[in-house]
């Protein structure tokens, strides 16, 4: 993960993706949980169409559609009244950066691989049922038990990133070094493992989900504290038209592109790969493997 290259897997709204790179981290002295049960998955994604000038993969209508709003409903109609719809309060991001309070932060992004270069395989893959159970356990945990209990990593974001990248291919090895599920990045899970005493396996598919998920989590401590006081809320409906508007969108983003050409501090939000972070919305609520 965190590489600034166009992705292995693509966001085709009926089927099969390409897989791309990345992953990341937590909070120091607050660790993920014990590992859990194995898990599975197969189909390798296929060739989608890609932006000319970013080389990232073409959103579809229906990924740009999805960016809008979501507003909630009230929770307890009266007998009298047909139930209201209320637009979900959101944090506005500051328009300028806090401070980060994470200062230890994950490497920078590799040098894109050539386009030319295909990806290989090594070992066996996990089945589909093995991955879904390893993404499972992963959102279900609590990465920032102390100073931020209430960080959770929505399932169908954990799905959706691990189907961007790799096609849910737990054997897939990137060019540009990712490896796995969820396309980590050597350097980046040594650091996560030096800063949260952990011994997390990269080229094993259930550390491999827990790796990404916990880059994820990380992403939103730390964007989170520096752009949206601290509200940790990685909640579709929280998002506007505008993609700096809402923490999920930048935590996407920080996935593929890395945290420092998202937040930097005194400096706006950025979402660098606007293709990548509507690929990955629209198939939290449009991809196949949501089914799986």
């Amino acid at each position: 993960m965190i590489r600034r290259t166009g992705r292995l897997g693509a966001a085709a709204l009926a089927g099969f993706l390409l897989a791309s790179a990345l992953v990341g981290c937590a909070a120091k002295g607050e660790t993920p949980q014990d590992l859990a049960a194995p898990v599975a998955v197969t189909d390798a994604p296929t060739d989608t169409p890609t932006d000319e000038v970013t080389g990232e993969p073409s959103p579809s209508p229906s990924a740009v559609e999805s960016m809008g709003a979501a507003p909630s409903r009230s929770a307890t109609p009266t007998p009298t009244k047909k139930p209201t719809k209320k637009p979900t309060t959101a944090t506005k991001p500051l328009a300028v950066a806090k401070p980060p309070t994470e200062t230890q932060v994950p490497p920078a992004p590799p040098k894109p691989a050539p386009s030319s270069c295909k990806p290989s395989y090594k070992g066996t893959q996990a089945t589909r049922a093995e991955v879904k159970a390893a993404l499972t356990d992963a959102a279900g945990r609590t990465y920032w038990p102390s100073s931020a209990p209430d960080i959770k990593i929505p399932l169908n974001l954990l799905k959706a990133t691990a189907w961007q990248e790799s096609g849910w291919q737990s054997n897939i090895y990137a060019c540009d070094g990712g490896v796995g599920l969820m396309q980590v990045m050597p350097g980046t899970a040594t650091w996560m493992n030096q800063r949260f005493e952990q011994s997390y396996e990269i080229d094993a598919y259930r550390d491999n989900a827990y790796l990404g998920a916990t880059y994820l989590a990380w992403a939103t401590k730390y964007i989170g504290d520096m752009y949206f006081e601290s509200d940790f809320r990685l909640d579709p409906a929280l998002c506007t038209s505008e993609l700096n508007s809402c923490l999920l969108n930048a935590v996407i983003a920080a996935y593929n592109f890395g945290h420092g050409a998202v937040a930097q501090e005194g400096k706006p939000l950025a979402i660098p790969n606007p293709s990548y972070v509507r690929n990955v919305r629209a198939l939290m609520s449009e991809c196949v493997c949501l089914d799986y």
